[in-house]
């Protein structure tokens, strides 16, 4: 039986929250790497645009 706090899938508020809130660290640190580089977050995991 399912609590108040587990949606359908099983997962419950707090992995939500703690999902949410290391995706939000993640970008940041992407955007910092950026400035420090002067690569894209997509240059920096491997994804070149050269056309």
């Amino acid at each position: 039986m399912r609590t108040s706090t587990q949606n359908r899938f099983g997962s419950s508020r707090f992995a939500e929250i703690l999902n949410a809130r290391l995706a939000m660290l993640s970008y940041v640190i992407g955007l910092v790497i950026e400035l420090i580089t002067g690569l894209g977050i997509l240059s920096q995991i491997g994804f070149n645009h050269d056309c």
